[in-house]
């Protein structure tokens, strides 16, 4: 299977089934001497867990971070990283009815018509827990970028239609929702609670912002700082859309609206503005970036729906097993990972953009 690595010099490569013995990733370009070790990548293994929250999988699982390689008295040693979390609460038998049908919403119907194969425990290589291990991955990436004052984080901006309009920072750790706003927290909890006891599910848009970013990173064509953070966001399961700024309504704005003004302030460029949500051309300007991605309802769920077996026959299908009523919540770190990842590779590959940096890395520049 292709399509399992991301990144070009900071690259990562994740491994594992849902329902298999672990989960993991390598991680191969990160810079020696990074201050990294289990406990810190943990922490954000620990958002991301099954189990922990009221609206989110029964499974229970530790995901107990190991680190196999790449690290030694604390730091990386710039060779790969291999980290790996075992399963430990895997029910195969859950999916036992399903084995010949093909769930909706779901990539069983795709993966079967590509390889002729497909793990039905629990969705198998397609299945969100493939996401632990890019989690694991962002930890190591968000280590690297905390040392360059860059700094990344998510919330949930709204689920169903229920939109955050306050925005408190410390209150996105103090509800399970990981929303900003106690009011639309509340609010929300109650279309949770109604969407558990009807064995349906909901889906929202998670908001991420990157500060500290310098202007110019991205390139100007393939690889826009915009197109490789929708890549990298877009491939976590359940992403249907992403904008940047003031994204789909910029559409219904003139250009004289929509243009960020530039002026100097404190002897600095500054936008009065961030419609552009931090991107111009492709390459960040120094303002914040601000993007959003939707995220689909969970498709697992307990209600009676039409679908077809692998002989082409209709039937109707009832999903078991343990499952997310709402990804969201669970998908932040997720979402701050993909980001991580993505915007150190473009800082890395931005150490070559000019010459007098690389003669100045090597010693050649002026004295």
């Amino acid at each position: 299977m292709s399509g399992s690595v991301f990144g070009n010099i900071f690259k990562i490569s994740t491994w594992g089934e849902s329902h298999g013995k672990a989960l993991g990733v390598v991680i191969d370009g990160c810079p020696a001497g990074v201050n990294i070790d289990e406990e810190i990548i943990q922490k954000d293994m620990d958002r991301r867990r099954p189990g922990a929250s009221k609206y989110g999988t029964k499974r229970s699982e530790g995901d107990k971070v190991q680190i196999l390689s790449g690290v030694f008295e604390g730091k990386t040693t710039g060779t790969p990283i291999s980290l790996i979390v075992f399963n430990e609460d895997q029910r195969s038998r859950d999916y036992g009815n399903i084995m010949n049908l093909y769930r909706p919403g779901h990539a069983d119907f795709g993966f079967d018509s590509k390889y002729g194969f497909r793990d039905y425990r629990g969705g198998g290589r397609s299945s969100g827990r493939e996401t632990s291990g890019r989690a694991a991955a962002g930890a190591v990436a968000r280590a690297c970028l905390k040392e360059l004052g860059v700094e990344i984080f998510a919330y949930t901006k709204s689920v169903g239609k229920i939109s955050c309009r306050d925005f408190d920072k410390a209150e996105i750790s103090n509800n399970p929702l990981c929303m900003p706003d106690r009011e639309a927290y509340e609010a929300a909890a109650e279309l949770m609670d109604s969407a558990l006891k009807q064995g349906d599910s909901v889906g929202g848009v998670i908001e991420g912002r990157i500060s500290g970013l310098p202007a110019g990173i991205g390139e100007t064509v393939f690889d826009k700082l915009d197109a490789v953070l929708a890549k990298a966001v877009v491939s976590i399961g359940a992403v249907k859309g992403i904008e940047f700024g003031s994204g789909f309504s910029a559409s219904l704005l003139k250009g004289s609206e929509n243009n960020d003004p530039f002026v100097i302030r404190e002897g600095r460029p500054k936008k009065l503005t961030n419609n552009s949500g931090g991107i111009l051309g492709g390459m960040s300007d120094g303002s914040e970036v601000v993007f959003r991605a939707a995220f689909k309802p969970t498709p697992s769920i307990s209600i009676p729906q039409r679908t077809i077996n692998r002989s082409m026959e209709e039937e109707e299908i009832v999903i078991k097993g343990r499952h997310d009523p709402i990804i969201v919540p669970r998908a932040v770190v997720v979402v701050e990972a993909m980001a991580a990842v993505a915007v150190f590779d473009l800082m890395l590959m931005n150490m070559g953009s000019r010459m007098d940096n690389i003669k100045k890395f090597y010693g050649k520049g002026e004295r």
